[in-house]
C-alpha cells in the first residue's frame, strides 16, 4: 500500500493492480477504480495522476458522499452570483480548478441522476455550465472516479445512468481486499510498527510475539489497509515494555467492560448476548474440526493461545492475568510453564 511516496506489498493481485494503473496512466481516458473501504481507491487516483502526462497540473479531489445533494452539482460545475440563495459571488466548480489536470470523483455511486445528467455531458463534450449561466465552458479534464459500489447491478436496477457508466470505464482497476493479499499483512504490519516506534523514538524494533502475528493473519480486517496501520500503530504505542516483543492487540478500540449499551429500542432486534456482557471475544484459532486427529493437542493449542493473549494484554503480569483468567496464581504458574510461555520468549 502507498504511504507518503511508497508502494508496500507483495501479493500477485496487489502487484497486478498496480501494475494496471501504471500502464493506464498514460492514456487520456477515464478510469474507475473499485475497491472496499480503505484498500487504497485514492491512492491509486494519485498514481493514475503522477504518472500521466498531466502531472504537472492540478489534481483536484472531490467526495460526492460528502455534500448534501442541493450542492453537489454547484461544487462540481461552479454557480454564478445570485443563482440560488447564499450564492452571494460567482465561483468555478471543480471541473474549472482541474482544467488541463486530473478530477477525482470519489465514491461517485452517490451522484444523483441529474448530477449524472450534467456529468455525462461534461465527459462528452467536454463543456461545463455553471449553474446560473448560459454558456458553457470548455475544459481539458481527466476524470477517475472511485466506488465500492456494483455500479453494473446499479444501472441495471435505474439507479445508476448506464451511458455515463459506459463513457467512465475505458478502464477498471478493481482492488484486493486485504484479506486476500497473501503475505501483505505481516509485511504491512512490520511497516506501520517500525514506523511507529521510530515515532515513539524507541531504540530499536521488538517485533511482534508470535500469537500476535497470527492474530493479524487470521483477522478478517473488514477496513483493510487503513484498519490495519490503526490496529498496529495503536498495539505498539500502548505497549510500555518497548524491549520484548508486542505481546498484546486490540482491534476493537471500543472494546471495554464500561462501554456505554444502546437505548432499549435500539437493542430490541439485537441478538441477545451470550456470556458476560461485553466480555472480549475469545483470541481466534485457526483449525478446522475436521481436520482434528489429536484432540489433546488441539485442545492444548486453543489453551496455549488463550493464556499468550491474556498475558500480552495484561503485560506479563501474572496475578492480574490470573485474575482475568479465574485461576489461582499457583494455576497460573503451571500453565505457563506446561506451554512453555516464559516471559520474553512469546
Amino acid at each position: 500500500m502507498k504511504l507518503e511516496s511508497q508502494f508496500i506489498g507483495q501479493s500477485g493481485a496487489f502487484l497486478d493492480a498496480v501494475e494496471r494503473a501504471s500502464r493506464a496512466a498514460a492514456m487520456n481516458r477515464p478510469v474507475l477504480v473499485i475497491g472496499e473501504r480503505g484498500t487504497g481507491k485514492e491512492l491509486i487516483a494519485e498514481r493514475l495522476h503522477r504518472l500521466s502526462t498531466r502531472w504537472d497540473e492540478p489534481l483536484v479531489t472531490m467526495n460526492c458522499a460528502a455534500l448534501p445533494e442541493t450542492l453537489i452539482e454547484a461544487e462540481l460545475f461552479g454557480h454564478e452570483a445570485g443563482s440560488f440563495t447564499g450564492a452571494t459571488k460567482a465561483r468555478a466548480g471543480r471541473f474549472e480548478e482541474a482544467d488541463r489536470g486530473t478530477l477525482f470523483l470519489d465514491e461517485l455511486g452517490t451522484l444523483s441522476m441529474a448530477a449524472q445528467e450534467r456529468l455525462l455531458r461534461a465527459v462528452e463534450y467536454g463543456e461545463v455550465t455553471r449553474i446560473g449561466a448560459s454558456r458553457p465552458i470548455r475544459v481539458d479534464v481527466r476524470i477517475v472516479a472511485a466506488t465500492n459500489d456494483d455500479l453494473p447491478a446499479l444501472a441495471a436496477a435505474g439507479d445508476f445512468r448506464a451511458d455515463l457508466l459506459d463513457r467512465l470505464s475505458f478502464e477498471v482497476i478493481t482492488l484486493p481486499p486485504l484479506r486476500v493479499r497473501e503475505g501483505d499483512i505481516g509485511v504491512l504490519a512490520e511497516y506501520f510498527g517500525r514506523r511507529m516506534a521510530a515515532e515513539l523514538d524507541w531504540d530499536r524494533w521488538p517485533g511482534f510475539a508470535p500469537h500476535v502475528m497470527n492474530a493479524l493473519e487470521d483477522h478478517p480486517w473488514p477496513g483493510n489497509v487503513r484498519e490495519l496501520r490503526n490496529v498496529v500503530e495503536r498495539a505498539v504505542y500502548r505497549w510500555a515494555a518497548p524491549d520484548m516483543p508486542i505481546a498484546h492487540v486490540q482491534f476493537d478500540p471500543f472494546d471495554s467492560p464500561w462501554r456505554p449499551r444502546p437505548p432499549e429500542h435500539r437493542r430490541s432486534h439485537a441478538p441477545a448476548p451470550t456470556g458476560a456482557a461485553h466480555a472480549a471475544p475469545a483470541p481466534h484459532v485457526s483449525v478446522s474440526y475436521d481436520t482434528v486427529e489429536d484432540l489433546r493437542a488441539a485442545v492444548d493449542a486453543h489453551e496455549r493461545a488463550i493464556l499468550a493473549h491474556a498475558l500480552g494484554k495484561h503485560r506479563w503480569n501474572q496475578r492480574q492475568t490470573a485474575r482475568a483468567l479465574g485461576l489461582t496464581y499457583d494455576q497460573l504458574r503451571h500453565c505457563i510453564r506446561k506451554h512453555a510461555l516464559m516471559e520474553g520468549e512469546d
